[in-house]
């Protein structure tokens, strides 16, 4: 794995690491060096924890620097709580993260909610603990015994939960080993959302026990939000490849935002990921549909790094409260209308494209 900058699709630099904070007990691990070893030249900052690094969080001033520091800052630390929580929409599980942040700016993220005003890539580096507390919980589940929308025969987990692991995996081997993991385990997937072409990937052989999920929008919607990730052009050009290289591949058609011409440029997305796409994806194919959330306090934030962003995501008379179940003030499309808007969606993708089954829409 090469130590060079790392750039987007587009030629855009999305990691340059010139610091990393660590914490000394990951810097002791093998993976811990692994990674320290990928950059020597990198300034090494010692952390006592991985969450509390005052200059990358909680500091407002870091809003003008957010997406620098995105580039130049990784984080090192130890994951402390190791457990498989359900999950039952996405997923059944969220696996324990190998990871937590993103390079990526996407301005409807729920990351920074958690971490601050920035949030860089922390990578974790005790995978082994993480691989073998994984590998108990599946084997705690035994088979499944009834299908459902996220797999009619095997527990999936979600191993990115707060973090895009095709940009993990520029960062350490903690992905591959986990892809490795799951070809191992017959009862099990792994799954992660994308929106980062990472090449590497297809050489790993996961034998259909990873479900990668390329998440789409309309372009011009993905131009505006989608901050220094790979094109939707690139994301739809890959997916045949993934399949190839056997992968599960599904799109998620994510966040839905509502906005004059939004069901037109759905209809247009759509057309391409048909005429991109062959016969292979398109049996296994199916689509998560996830309309806008926002929140409060990530909207206060964008407003002092990207106010453009702000006029598609902010928009109280479409919208209305909704509290998080981690308590935190977020906003959705207002009862009534949102229904509508997921019917006249989900309507789209049944002419269009209706070999893409629907998993689910809300």
């Amino acid at each position: 794995m090469t130590t060079a900058p790392v750039s987007t699709a587009t030629g855009g630099t999305l990691l340059d690491v010139r610091r990393i904070y660590v914490e000394p007990a990951a810097a002791e691990l093998p993976r811990g060096q692994e990674v320290l070893a990928r950059w020597p030249d990198a300034e090494r900052v010692e952390v006592d924890s991985h969450w509390r690094i005052p200059e990358l969080a909680g500091d407002e001033a870091n809003v003008r620097r957010w997406v620098r520091i995105k580039t130049e800052a990784l984080v090192l630390g130890v994951k402390k709580s190791l457990a498989a929580r359900p999950n039952g929409r996405s997923s059944d599980f969220i696996a324990p993260s190998t990871a937590n942040g993103c390079a990526m700016a996407c301005a409807y993220c729920y990351v920074p909610r958690r971490k601050g005003f920035s949030n860089p890539v922390t990578v974790f580096a005790n995978i082994e603990q993480i691989l073998r507390c994984t590998a108990r919980h599946v084997g705690r589940q035994g088979r499944k015994s009834t299908p459902d929308q996220v797999d009619p025969s095997a527990w999936v987990y979600d191993i990115g939960e707060n973090s895009d692991c095709s940009v993990d995996a520029r960062l350490s081997d903690n992905v591959r080993d986990l892809v490795g993991l799951f070809r191992a385990l017959p009862t099990a997937k792994a799954s992660f959302a994308t929106k980062h072409v990472n090449r590497d990937l297809l050489s790993w052989d996961p034998q259909g026990r990873t479900r990668v999920r390329f998440s789409l929008m309309p372009d011009d919607d993905s131009r505006l939000l989608d901050i220094r990730t790979d094109r939707i052009a690139d994301r739809i050009a890959a997916l045949d490849d993934f399949v190839a290289a056997g992968y599960e591949v599904h799109v998620n058609l994510s966040p839905v935002v509502v906005r004059e011409g939004w069901l037109a440029d759905w209809a247009r997305l759509l057309d391409d990921l048909a005429e991109g796409t062959g016969e292979a994806f398109k049996a296994q194919a199916a689509a998560e549909v996830i309309f806008l959330t926002h929140n409060e306090q990530l909207h206060e934030v964008n407003l002092g790094w990207h106010p453009q962003a702000e006029q598609l995501l902010w928009t109280p008379q479409t919208q209305q409260a909704k509290q998080s179940q981690t308590g935190g003030r977020n906003v959705r499309y207002r009862t009534g209308f949102k229904g509508e808007r997921v019917r006249e969606l989900t309507d789209l993708i049944a002419e269009r494209t209706p070999w893409l089954r629907v998993r689910y829409a809300f």
